[in-house]
Order: C-alpha cells, then structure tokens, then sequence
C-alpha cells in the first residue's frame, strides 16, 4: 500500500498544536530519532543566536499552581481546557512557536507569573 502524502498533509493542517507535538514525540519514540535541530559548530553558535527573530515558548513544568498555569495557556493559545490541560499535562512541550523576542518574553512573563517554568528557544 503506497501512502497518499497529500491525504497526510491534509490531515496534518487540521490538526492542533498538541495533536502535532503528541505525533513528533510518537515518531521520535517509535523510530528513536529526534526532532531537535542539531547544535552548530561552536564558531557559528554566536552569530546564530545574535541573528535569531523567531522564537519557542516551551513549557518545561507547570509549578505548583496547575490551574492557573492552565486558564493562562488556554489565553494565550485559545484552545480549550480538555486540550490546554493535555498541553501542560505533556510538558515539557511547546506552547507558542515563531514568535518576536518580545511576544515571546510577553508570554514567558505571563506563565511564570502563573507559576510555571518556561525557556524560550
């Protein structure tokens, strides 16, 4: 059975974010692979980060205020609380990706305040 690669992409653009992150980490676990990009040699590493214009929140932990961490996610993805509760119920994960320096630091500013753990890549 040959695959159909546009029913995939079909069915990959209406999936959400959390749907996305649950099929990389499947894939990573399954075939023992990782989506992470690989770090560049130590003389590039600098000029890399100096030209970086679009940022990751990721939600490392939630902290100790679950609740708030979640009613904040919801805010700032849209998503319902079935699936904010699964995105912080999954950390670590992406919340927001290809963001400006400061909307990333907006929202890092607002989940910390919730009480989670957040890095910004």
């Amino acid at each position: 059975m040959a695959l159909n690669i546009e029913n995939i992409v079909a069915e990959l653009e209406n999936a959400t974010i959390l749907e996305l992150s649950e099929l990389v980490k499947a894939i990573e676990e399954k075939f023992d692979v990782t989506a992470a990009a690989p770090v560049a040699a130590a003389a590039g590493a600098g000029e890399a980060a100096a030209a970086k214009d679009s940022f990751d929140v990721e939600l490392t932990a939630a902290g100790d205020k679950k609740v708030a961490v979640i009613k904040e996610v919801r805010g700032i993805t849209g998503l319902g609380l079935k699936e904010a509760k699964e995105l912080v119920d999954g950390a670590p994960t992406v919340v927001k990706e290809g963001l400006s320096e400061s909307e990333a630091n907006e929202i890092k500013e607002k989940l910390e305040a919730a009480g989670a753990s957040i890095t910004l890549k």
